[in-house]
Order: structure tokens, then sequence, then C-alpha cells
């Protein structure tokens, strides 16, 4: 069973404010420009007071959800509010400024790189429709002319070409770069030998794991597994072998998880299981289950099949203490206690009598 990897859910957060702080200047931006144009063209008093009230309320808008704390959390709701804004203050804009043929009228492209870059290609679509809708209306309110029916069409096509193209682009680029950041994120937190989480993904982890047992009450094990003679191994087959031989493990370890188990390398021979919804009854159970498999699973060499072990320590919480920290160094003093009694057994941590007397 493949170890499942679990992303640290502050890193995605960190993500969304960054796609905030970006939206927010791409928004300051439009309204500058729209300012621009008002001081540039200086339109009649009208349209001026159209253009005026448009800033207002856009400025408002962007005060209120970037700087006024009127949503704390960062979602992708509030983006998509935020993009679906953005389409209503620049359709407000162009209809005063000439409509399809305003100078403005590419703005519309500052939303489709947004939604391209923050919400995905299905949202995207969605606010493309809406674009091709907002641009058949502008074009039949058109104050300058009605324009016949071959001619509206002509129009539209010439409008939306460079849309749609920048739409399709910026997807594509969005989706390889988010395949590139998922990559670099999953090598970060996956021990490169093995496979599995390394410690600095454990963390983020274990930290969800203990504060979930800990609001509802629930056991939490932790085995503690270190493969036995390694050194041997290394120095009479070659450290090749001895990879192979962690792996072996690691394959044999996974063999009897479950889906909510998470199986980390902790060290050059050790490795970290998380047990959540166990108590060191089941932990038992599952150690001993993984030491049998190891121990009927010969390492294969040139010259001959190599029977290796695993010695493993078990501490739980809330028994042996509250945090992976505490509880992991439980367990690791029970992994000694296997390891100095000989090896291929399993030590459940105990509480010294003076300490629960």
């Amino acid at each position: 069973m493949p170890t499942r990897l679990i992303f640290d859910p502050d890193l995605s957060a960190a993500e969304m404010r960054g796609f905030t702080r970006t939206i927010a200047e791409i928004q300051w931006l439009m309204l500058i420009l729209v300012l621009l144009y008002q001081v540039a063209i200086q339109p009649d008093a009208e349209t001026s007071a159209a253009l005026a009230m448009a800033m207002y309320f856009f400025g408002a808008f962007v005060v209120s959800f970037h700087y006024a704390n009127f949503y704390r959390r960062e979602t992708a709701w509030k983006l998509a509010i935020e993009v679906w804004a953005m389409i209503v203050f620049i359709t407000w804009v162009l209809a005063y400024t000439g409509g399809p043929n305003s100078p403005l009228h590419d703005l519309y492209l500052l939303v489709i790189v947004v939604s391209a870059l923050t919400l995905g290609k299905i949202e995207t679509l969605a606010h493309l429709a809406v674009i091709v809708l907002c641009y058949v209306w502008l074009i039949h309110v058109d104050p300058v002319r009605i324009m016949t029916a071959g001619e509206s069409v002509t129009a539209l096509a010439a409008k939306l070409a460079p849309v749609f193209l920048v739409a399709y682009i910026t997807t594509m680029l969005s989706a390889d770069i988010r395949r590139a950041l998922m990559q670099i994120k999953l090598l970060s937190e996956t021990d490169e030998l093995t496979g599995v989480l390394n410690m600095r993904a454990l963390s983020g982890v274990s930290e969800r794991i203990f504060r979930q047992a800990a609001r509802y009450a629930r056991p939490v094990s932790v085995l503690m597994i270190d493969s036995d003679g390694l050194k041997e191994i290394n120095d009479t087959y070659g450290h090749e072998t001895g990879n192979r031989m962690l792996r072996l493990t690691v394959q044999c370890i996974q063999g009897q998880m479950r889906e909510t188990d998470v199986l980390a390398r902790y060290g050059g021979d050790e490795f970290v299981v998380l047990l959540p919804e166990t108590d060191c009854s089941g932990a038992m159970g599952v150690a001993k289950r993984i030491e049998q498999s190891v121990a009927a699973t010969p390492l294969p060499t040139r010259e001959k099949k190599v029977p290796f072990s695993v010695s493993i320590g078990i501490a739980c919480c809330p028994e042996h203490g509250n945090s992976l920290e505490m509880v992991m160094e439980r367990a690791d003093q029970a992994m000694y206690i296997s390891k100095n009694g000989g090896k291929n057994r399993t030590t459940l941590h105990t509480v010294p009598q003076s300490l629960t007397a």
C-alpha cells in the first residue's frame, strides 16, 4: 500500500494570501487606468459622474475585502467574488466610455488572467461566457450607432479573439505551473530513497492528528521501527543492498497499515508510524504483524536470500504523553529496549511505578 502524501494546509493558505495580494494590486491598477482615462479624455459631465461612481463603489469594495478584514480567511469563494466584481466594474466603465470600442475594453483580459491563475479552467470558462454576454450587450447598446446582425457578429469575433487566446494560453501555463509546484512539494516532503514521508512532512501531519485526538478524546499510537543489521548488510553486500533492505522494510510496513495511518522515515534505518484512532492494544497487534511480515520476507542478494528483522517500540497518547515529541521519545526508548533485548521483537513503553504511584 503506497504512503499517501498529506500536504500541510498552511502552504495552501500561504498561496491563497499571495493570490489575494496580486488581485488587490490588479484591482488598484484598474482603478488607476480608469482615472487616467478620465483625466486624459475629460468626458462630459454625465460620463464623468458615472465613472466616478463606479470607481467609488469598486474602490470601497477593494478596501473592504483587502484592508478592513471583511473576510479574515482567504478562500476560493472570496477570490471568485472579487473576479465577479471586476467584471461588473469593467462592464460599467465600458458602457460609458464607448462600449466595445472603448480604449479600456482590454481590461477584460485582466479578469481572464486572474481567473485562470487562481480559480482554474471551469471557473475561467464561466467568466469567459459572462464576458461574451457583456460584449453582446455592449454592442447592442452602442450609443454611436446600431449595427446590423452581420456587423455585430464580426465586431464580437474581433473583440473576443484576444480574450479567448489569453484564456487558453493562461490556463495552460497555470496548469503547468501548478504541476511543477506539486512536484516540488512532493520532492520536499518525501524521502528520496524509500518514497515515504520525511520528518518535515510528518511534523505537519502529526500536529493535525494529535490536535484532533485531544479535541475528541481519541487515542493515537506511535511505532518507532529500527531495521536490525543494516550496518552488517552494508558491510557484507554493499550499500545498494542495504538500500534495497530499507525499501523492502517499507513495503512490509505498508502492507500492515490502514489508509489513515502515516509512515515516515525518521533517520538512517529508523521509521515512524502514526496510528490514529488506535490504542496500545491495537498498536501492539499492528507492530506484531509488521514484525512477522519482515521476518518472513528475506532480502534477495546475488549469493542467497538474507533474513533480516526489525525492532519496534510503542508508545500511546494519552497514556505516555500528549504531544508527538513526547510520545515519540517514549516509543524510541521502548525500541532500544527491543534492540538491547535481542532484536526482532516489540516493546510497549511502560511508565515507571514511581510515576504512577
